[in-house]
């Protein structure tokens, strides 16, 4: 009975004849949905946009943060 349980396991483990990595990779890519030319232009747009409001928020808050801590080293006693 344990010879047939490893028996099982070994036939579950042994795998099918080796593909090249390049075959693999081109199966892979056939099986990629490539968006339209209309949608990747809007996402592009929305990234580029995001990008650059997120870009000012952040040198905002740097010169604020940069106002503050200037203030706060100026100060005597």
């Amino acid at each position: 009975m344990v010879k047939a349980e490893k028996a099982a396991k070994a036939e579950k483990t042994r795998k099918g004849p080796k593909k090249s990595w390049f075959e693999g990779l081109k199966s892979e890519f056939k099986k990629i949905i490539w968006p339209d030319r209309k949608s990747l232009a809007k996402q592009t747009g929305a990234v580029v946009a995001v990008s650059i409001v997120l870009g000012v928020i952040i040198a905002i808050l740097d010169f604020i943060f940069q106002y503050g801590v200037d203030i706060l080293v100026n100060i005597s006693f």
